[in-house]
């Protein structure tokens, strides 16, 4: 547990929050708060009703399910890798492309582009090929 989780817990609870709300916000198990609150005097009254919507929240891009977010981590954006891939395969407009670069080809003379290898050469293997043994006895 962290600092910043501790803090939060003290927080919270001081607002009412009960420690089932608690534990959904700040990431850790209900037991693990109810323990901490226990420790601290915390304990003892019962929280009011309060709905986690006051809780700030995110939501998975994919699929719409809650995250939970820790404090001094990177924000998530996805509930699970399967969500990530199928939200990234879907949107491939998103990708921020920095390495994409404008080649001739040799062999046929053709213009293409090539995405994170600055070094090739020809537009296709067959251009390659046909460049690789030109003139030989093949």
């Amino acid at each position: 547990m962290t600092n910043e989780q501790r803090e939060k817990i003290t927080t919270l609870r001081h607002q009412g929050f009960g420690y089932t709300a608690i534990a959904n916000s700040v990431g850790l198990s209900k037991d693990s708060v109810k323990a901490y609150c226990r420790s601290h005097g915390l304990a003892g009254e019962k929280a009011e009703s309060h709905s986690l919507a006051e809780v700030p929240t995110q939501l998975c891009l994919n699929c719409g399910k809650v995250l939970i977010q820790l404090p001094g981590r990177k924000q998530k954006k996805f509930c699970c890798p399967k969500c990530r891939t199928a939200w990234w395969n879907a949107h491939p407009e998103a990708v921020k492309q920095k390495a994409v670069y404008t080649f001739t080809c040799p062999e046929c003379g053709k213009e293409f582009t090539a995405y994170g290898n600055a070094k090739r050469k020809y537009c296709s293997h067959g251009c390659y090929i046909a460049a690789r043994f030109k003139g030989g006895d093949a």
